[in-house]
């Protein structure tokens, strides 16, 4: 299926359901999709991201990850006052992207294409990308200083883990690229290639503790890493937020998509995402599962963790307080792609009071 299908599925979707319930003000495509032309090739790891836009101030639990005339599609609900002001959404790096180019699928009101007009000319204004990286920069800080050490132990990884893996959302924002989700580190990776900056590459793996994985192990933990999926998928009742993620109709990208990466060589940019899905498997068997039950799949959690450095509440302690004293480093390096970036208009440096 290309790109152009999946589309034409998920429009259908959003035509068909969302637009008749009770507050629905639009829709928009986001995530790895924005941007590529309609005849390039949807890869069986990938889905087509969707927002759906609504009035209601506390928006429903996303429905997730599911198949619509054969696209896999993921939807999420957003209130429409996180949406408020072109201002609101220039300042935050993970809706800003979505509006650069017309990513709208249906705008009942007309207030998203004012939205999307405003925001995608004021995009790449240098103010408001330096705002998006600060934007970045707190979520790391504010992520990494509230790991509760009292929580359960996959929790405390996932608490470590993602914003460790934010720090590669500074650079992809200070490039104007996509803060692609499961594929950040392969994308950042191409960046500091790009600005001669390949040193800073293997310093963000090895916060992560990934430098020095090879191949033959990711594999290895990719292969229990399918066991714990499966018994995790088998069991899922409680709904989470990322519920959709651990599903067999999902399996193609955490799974496959992970063993793709492995054996294209990007075996240590397969390891976040391994590492977050293996955590949410743990939630689901914990919540879902008995003690027993989850306690088959604690090993091979606890041994690609071990590769990464991690076996104790002091590890990640530790290892959050190296990635914080690495931030202003890691803010040089965007301030430096800033200036070197050829895409900012010079022109352009003001703020927007529109």
């Amino acid at each position: 299926m290309n790109v152009g299908s999946a589309r034409a599925a998920a429009t259908d979707w959003v035509l068909q359901h969302a637009s008749r319930e009770p507050g629905f003000m639009g829709a928009y495509f986001s995530g790895s999709t924005v941007g590529k032309p309609d005849d390039a090739e949807m890869a069986p790891s990938s889905d087509i991201d969707v927002v759906v836009v609504t009035a209601n101030p506390e928006p429903p639990l996303k429905p997730g990850k599911f198949i619509y005339q054969d696209a896999l599609i993921e939807v999420t609900y957003l209130s429409w006052q996180d949406l408020a002001s072109p201002e609101q959404v220039l300042t935050s790096y993970h809706l800003a992207g979505s509006f650069r180019v017309d990513t709208l699928m249906s705008d009942p009101t007309g207030q998203l294409r004012k939205l999307q007009t405003d925001v995608s000319r004021h995009f790449a204004d240098r103010i408001w990308v330096t705002r998006r990286c600060e934007n970045v920069r707190e979520r790391i800080m504010n992520g990494l200083r509230s790991i509760d050490p009292t929580a359960p132990w996959h929790r405390q990884v996932t608490s470590w883990l993602f914003p460790t893996g934010v720090t590669t959302h500074m650079l992809l924002v200070a490039a104007l690229r996509n803060p692609t989700v499961r594929l950040r580190y392969a994308a950042v990776r191409d960046v500091l290639k790009e600005y001669n900056q390949g040193e800073v590459y293997e310093e963000l793996l090895r916060l992560l503790g990934c430098k020095d994985m090879t191949a033959e192990q990711a594999m290895n933990h990719l292969n229990g890493l399918a066991r714990t999926f499966d018994a995790a998928a088998a069991i899922a009742k409680t709904p989470f937020f990322f519920s959709s993620d651990i599903t067999p109709e999902a399996r193609p990208i955490a799974i496959d998509g992970s063993r793709e990466l492995i054996l294209n060589g990007s075996h240590r940019e397969a390891v976040f995402w391994m590492v977050a899905t293996f955590a949410r498997c743990h939630n689901i068997l914990e919540v879902d599962g008995t003690p027993e039950f989850q306690e088959q799949y604690v090993p091979a959690f606890d041994a690609i963790l071990a590769d990464l450095g991690i076996t104790s509440t002091d590890d990640l302690l530790k290892r959050a307080e190296e990635t914080l004293r690495f931030l202003p480093k890691l803010w040089d390096v965007a301030v430096g792609i800033l200036d070197a970036n050829p895409n900012y208009p010079a022109a352009k440096n003001q703020p927007h009071n529109s």
